[in-house]
């Protein structure tokens, strides 16, 4: 066979697969992906809650401050591109229990930091299994999981946020009630993501490669028997034998989006909106126990923070419920319709919140965390979706990673700017600026991104399309 033909019987079978129900071990596979992103909240708010001990400990200028809550997305951001491309080169399995292993490693070394730069670096160096693994995971889920099925559990990723958000702070309140000194309770707060990540990789270990991926590489025998696990499916198109596969460009990635108008706007609006709530999020509720600390809200007369963490705790159990609700909302409004209303309620409760800020109203300032958390929670709920959706089957970890690039990026602009700007402008002034990054957002919902609920990527030659629409 040449390469034309064992390019189309690939792109035959992607289609099917992609068209097809899913199975109890599918569901479960899809589970254990998107538990990833607890890890990340863990590690993620675990070093928010705790950032005002690090200052105790090593009084950090505002430069190095900055770097300790922001430099774990910067690592992140470099390692969704390289692990997206690694993934599509070299297969899922083999990347997802890598980086479970790294961060376990990376986590604990957090602990036993001497000084300040030590700190920033293996933040910095934890970040890239963080980013690798997000974007394998939504491959891995889109590959893995039945249409409709699929998009919802990628959108879940915002409930697994506030699981893992609320479970750092109940940890770290209770650490902090024992009356444990402060540098003990930073370093054993962080060294406890670890423990998350030791359980997701023993439930990762027996998890199958995706049938999609082994297609993709020309592992053509065992994408048939994994097919029938997960998807009850013998992919008779195949040939019973593994085949060469030419391995795609990473260029030929964006080629192929842009040359099609419902992937390229999709993508576009995806980039936009992990921009925009990535910035929207980490310029503002990143720092939520900071700027109510700043408030006087929760704290007690004699210094206990413990009001603070219970009032933050509130915010972030309500944000929950809404990562719950959010994929709920996809069969009724749509995409399109989660992404506006999420961020048309995240930019209505920043321009309230910089305003109560700026008069003192703490009671304004609570309600005021508590929509921004609730709209941004069905903001970020889709984009990683949107953009993993629209790729190409042999691309997804590749758009996967790219697309987190955004995300990532912004993260580490906001929570290393917010403070900067809070400086110059004030509290106040600096959450009207973030206010006009949701209003972005919003706008690129309403005029970019085309619907793209229950939704197949098609990619190949007429044959391949017209074996797509007789699928659906």
């Amino acid at each position: 066979m040449d390469q034309e033909d064992i390019r189309n019987y690939s792109d035959q079978a992607a289609q099917v697969l992609l068209n097809k129900q899913g199975t109890a071990s599918s569901v479960a596979g899809g589970w254990m992906m998107i538990a990833t992103i607890l890890i990340e909240a863990w590690d993620l708010y675990a070093i928010a809650f705790v950032l005002v001990f690090i200052k105790e400990t090593y009084n950090p200028s505002v430069l190095q401050f900055a770097l300790i809550g922001a430099v774990v997305q910067a690592g992140a951001l470099i390692g969704a591109l390289g692990g997206g491309y690694i993934a599509d080169r070299f297969g899922r399995k083999k990347v997802f229990i890598a980086t479970m292993v790294l961060f376990i490693v990376l986590a604990l070394a957090q602990s036993f930091v001497q000084d300040v730069w030590q700190l920033i670096a293996i933040r910095f160096l934890l970040g890239l299994p963080l980013g690798s693994d997000i974007a394998n995971g939504y491959a891995y889920i889109m590959e893995s999981m039945s249409k409709g099925v699929r998009e919802q559990m990628g959108s879940r990723w915002q409930f697994m946020f506030g699981v893992g958000e609320v479970a750092s702070l109940i940890v770290i309140t209770l650490l902090y009630m024992t009356g444990m000194s402060h540098e003990l309770l930073w370093r054993l707060s962080l060294g406890l993501g670890a423990v998350p990540a030791i359980v997701l990789l023993i439930g990762r270990i027996n998890l199958p490669e995706t049938p999609l991926s082994l297609i993709h590489r020309g592992k053509f025998v065992e994408a048939k028997r994994v097919s029938m696990e997960l998807f009850n499916e013998p992919l008779a198109m195949l040939p019973n034998q593994d085949v060469q596969i030419e391995h795609p460009k990473v260029g030929d990635f964006l080629k192929v989006i842009w040359a099609d108008p419902i992937k390229r706007k999709a993508s576009i609006f995806g980039w936009i909106s992990n921009a925009c709530q990535g910035a929207e999020f980490t310029a503002w509720g990143f720092y939520i126990p900071v700027i109510l600390v700043l408030a006087g809200i929760g704290v007690s007369s004699g210094g206990s923070l413990v009001g603070t963490n219970l009032v933050t705790a509130l915010i972030f159990c309500i944000a929950t419920i809404s990562g719950y609700v959010a994929p709920l909302m996809l069969p009724k409004i749509g995409h399109r319709g989660v992404a506006m209303w999420g961020f048309g309620m995240a930019f209505c409760a920043l321009i309230v919140g910089g305003y109560a800020i700026g008069h003192d109203m703490k009671l304004l300032i609570v309600v005021a965390a508590i929509v921004l958390m609730w709209g941004h929670y069905w903001d970020a709920s889709n984009g990683m979706t949107i953009n993993a959706i629209a790729a190409p089957a042999r691309f997804k970890a590749t758009a996967s990673g790219f697309a987190y690039m955004f995300v990532k990026g912004a993260a580490f602009f906001g929570a290393f700017v917010f403070p900067l700007i809070s400086a110059k402008l004030g509290a106040s002034g600096a959450t009207y600026f973030v206010a006009l990054i949701s209003l972005t957002g919003f706008l690129a919902a309403k005029f970019i991104l085309p619907e793209m609920y229950n939704y197949v990527e098609t990619e190949g030659g007429p044959a391949v399309k017209s074996a797509a629409v007789a699928a659906e």
